[in-house]
């Protein structure tokens, strides 16, 4: 498994319109691709601040991340829309839309899509976890 994680650099205006940001299609996820592979997982990283970043991501129903952890940030989530079964440590909780959940950093964790979903996060730092 090779890390993927860079830091991301600040977005260069203040006010973006979400529908005008391109997706991009992750082909790496907190480097490993073995199970994301044949699920659809994009990311549109919205805004890019000095210290934060807010990021849209899509999810593809089956899309089971890598189990890992990052020692390098935080990230705050909120389901927008689907389900997803959300694995913290040794808890494991069913997230519908407007739940929100933290993987503080050095936290083992990792996603399992029951649904097409597609859900915010907050990096901090900023950093980008795919390729």
């Amino acid at each position: 498994m090779s890390d993927t994680r860079k830091p991301m650099p600040p977005s260069r205006i203040r006010f973006v319109k979400g529908q005008e940001v391109v997706p991009e299609a992750a082909k790496t996820l907190e480097g490993s691709n073995g199970q994301s592979e044949g699920y659809a997982l994009s990311f549109k990283p919205l805004m890019v601040g000095e210290h934060t970043s807010i990021i849209e991501v899509h999810r593809g129903k089956g899309l089971v991340d890598p189990v890992h952890a990052h020692g390098d940030h935080e990230s705050l989530c909120y389901l927008v829309s689907g389900r997803m079964r959300v694995i913290i440590e040794d808890e494991s909780f069913i997230a519908e839309p407007g739940d929100s959940w933290i993987h503080p950093p050095g936290v083992v964790h990792y996603h399992e899509t029951l649904e097409d979903s597609v859900q915010l996060e907050v990096k901090s730092p900023a950093i980008k976890a795919w390729s």
